[in-house]
């Protein structure tokens, strides 16, 4: 049983999880049900990352909403995780070439990489590059692109779980490519 500090503690983070859905309410006319969030249970081998990646919540957003200073989590903790039912809102009114993206973060040395892109691009060789991999069928290879808190980029990657309206950037330091975290940002195609 938890203790009266472990429920003020749950109950102010599920205060500031409601105002953020009562935000998104407010300004996307959402159903009523959207305002309740959801909880996560921390399992053993799990980490923050995985779990905002899993639950498509900016890691920063799952920080704030579980008054986290850091990546530290514990297994049967409590989360509190973004309803899925967001993902449905209607983007706001973008100009011509704009899409809001799910923006993740890699290195060139993940297990199984090679470190050269699938448009050829040696990020090994070129660590300074920036690239993005992206679903082929909706940002083409080779295209350049703006990405917000990123800047510009090339389309020269693709990734087994990049689909849709999913990217992910290249950055060469494993630990700046975690505090990249996952984020739902401004995508303009440049040429």
């Amino acid at each position: 049983m938890g203790t009266l500090t472990e429920t003020k503690s749950s109950i102010e983070r599920f205060d500031i999880m409601k105002e953020h859905f009562e935000d998104a309410y407010d300004r996307q006319g959402a159903s009523e049900e959207l305002l309740e969030p959801k909880v996560y249970i921390v399992e053993e081998g799990d980490s923050l990352y995985e779990i905002a990646i899993e639950h498509n919540v900016p890691l920063d957003s799952l920080k704030e909403w579980n008054n986290l200073t850091d990546h530290t989590i514990h297994p049967k903790e409590e989360l509190l995780v973004s309803n899925d039912q967001l993902a449905n809102f209607t983007e706001p009114a973008l100009a011509e070439g704009e899409m809001i993206v799910t923006a993740t973060a890699y290195t060139a040395y993940c297990y199984g990489c090679s470190g050269t892109t699938a448009y050829g691009i040696d990020l090994r060789a070129n660590p300074e590059e920036k690239v993005i991999a992206v679903d082929p069928s909706i940002i083409p290879l080779g295209t350049k692109v703006w990405v917000e808190g990123y800047g510009e980029a090339i389309a020269g990657d693709t990734g087994g779980a990049i689909k849709g309206k999913r990217i992910d950037v290249f950055i060469p330091s494993y630990d700046h490519a975690i505090e990249w975290g996952v984020k739902e940002i401004k995508l303009k195609i440049i040429d």
